[in-house]
């Protein structure tokens, strides 16, 4: 027999709903409560192990309050809600709960969730620690450098690595995101299988579906073959979807429905694909401001967000730079074939005073073009900008935010190259992104396109 639960919720065709749903699933159900003031006498004299939590009961205290009684318990707790809006978000997200049901939900769901509450909170406690696989107390390839920060996630990265769970890699651009998600893939038991990587943000919207699910052929104008989608592709393997933050809403709706059934149905198609795929997801967003907004569901969120690991920017990091500089040099002097081994102290020096807003990518662009322009065997300085950007807004202690610095950048690329945003000389390849991202940032960010 699994865990017992107690369910706190006033609407009793809802919580009825739930406990044969759970009983069905095989957990205990200790009682239903429809107020704080019960919730507290059945958590004494029934000791559940879980409880599931509404927001608005009866009574003058919220399930929020009961939050804050349950964490100095030490009673796990998730919760079950139709209440979405922004201040609600931040007052559960206080309570750091193990899940966040949207209402209504499937039984399926429900299970599912409970999985991934009860795996996080194993996490948290150290039990899952201690029955994960063991990897090898290695060193992960193209994971360059050895300061504290940098060490706790290689040590994230060696736990989770032999699970199946889901990944939510978070961190600016250019950390490394899609490297660690290559080492995660590589650490696991399907690493000899594929790993498949979506740049959702590149994605236009009207493909999403075909390209994540596959199409059958005459599914739509020009759909003159079978297609293959990802997940498909990715089958025993792992899919990385990198800037998963990029997705519309009702892709979001089927990719739930993907993680959460393990199947896929191909546009067009009336038969569904079982899919054994590992999800690792990436974004340089936050995805609980998007879900407070509206333009990210919270149901993926959690599903995606069992096991969250956080990159630091190079600035955090400044110990790794110098490591960091000498492996991009040795990487590009051999690509290059030419005699550059060493790097002059003051040119050291520069970068480890640099403020790094491209972190490790752009410090990796930079060496590779020094190697290229040096004419002798070491690099003696570095031709770094002298004016970046400053976060403060001028005659203000208040910071801007990453989507209007971001936007600030785009502008400034697209001001020097005339408004041009492909081909040779624009925007996009200033940026040294791809032009459909380009586009697909310029509209979400709400930036005109001048020129082509």
């Amino acid at each position: 027999m699994k865990e017992k639960i107690l369910i706190v919720e006033d609407e009793f065709i809802v919580a009825n709903d739930l406990k044969i749903m759970l009983v069905k699933a095989g957990y205990q159900i200790t009682g239903i409560a429809s107020s704080v003031v019960q919730a507290r006498k059945l958590i004494e004299s029934k000791r559940p192990d879980w409880v599931l939590l509404d927001i608005m009961l009866k009574g003058d205290l919220t399930g929020i309050d009961l939050a804050w009684e349950l964490r100095e318990m030490q009673l796990p707790f998730l919760y079950i809600s139709a209440n979405t809006n922004q201040s609600t978000l931040e007052a559960v997200k206080e309570t750091h709960p193990y899940g966040f049901m949207v209402k209504p939900f499937r039984e399926r769901d429900l299970v599912v969730m409970l999985d991934i509450a009860k795996y996080r909170f194993d996490e948290e406690k150290g039990a899952f620690t201690s029955i994960a696989p063991t990897v090898p107390d290695t060193e992960i390839e193209g994971i360059i450098g050895n300061s504290a920060l940098l060490k706790d996630v290689i040590e994230k990265i060696k736990i989770v690595a032999p699970a199946q769970t889901s990944v939510l890699i978070l961190g600016e651009s250019g950390t490394g995101k899609e490297r660690v998600a290559h080492a995660i893939h590589d650490l696991s038991a399907h690493k000899s299988n594929a790993i498949v990587v979506v740049n959702c943000a590149a994605l236009p919207q009207s493909l999403v579906e075909s390209e994540l699910f596959g199409h059958e052929k005459g599914a739509f104008t020009g759909a003159n073959t079978l297609r293959i989608g990802k997940f498909e592709q990715a089958h025993n393997g792992t899919i990385f979807l990198d800037e998963i933050g990029e997705l519309p809403l009702d892709s979001q709706v089927k990719l739930l429905r993907v993680l959460q059934e393990k199947e896929i149905q191909r546009l067009g198609g009336s038969s569904t694909v079982k899919v054994n795929v590992r999800v690792v997801a990436a974004t340089n967003r936050s995805l609980e401001k998007e879900v407070a907004e509206g333009r990210f569901r919270l149901d993926l969120y959690y599903r995606l967000n069992v096991f969250p690991i956080q990159l630091p920017p190079l600035k955090e990091r400044k110990e790794d730079i110098e490591a960091l500089a000498y492996y991009f040099l040795a990487k590009y002097a051999a690509s290059s074939r030419k005699n550059v081994t060493g790097i002059n102290p003051f040119a050291l020096t520069q970068l480890m005073h640099y403020d790094w807003p491209g972190n490790i990518r752009e410090l990796e662009h930079l060496i590779e073009r020094n190697v290229l322009l040096t004419r002798s065997n070491e690099i003696e300085k570095f031709d770094l900008p002298t004016n970046t950007v400053n976060p403060l807004q001028e005659n203000s202690a208040t910071l801007k935010s990453m989507e209007e610095m971001e936007k600030e950048h785009i502008m400034a690329a697209l001001q020097k190259c005339g408004g041009k945003v492909s081909g040779p000389g624009g925007a996009a390849e200033l940026l040294k992104m791809q032009p459909q991202t380009l586009f697909s940032k310029m509209k979400k960010l709400g930036i005109k396109q001048g020129y082509e």
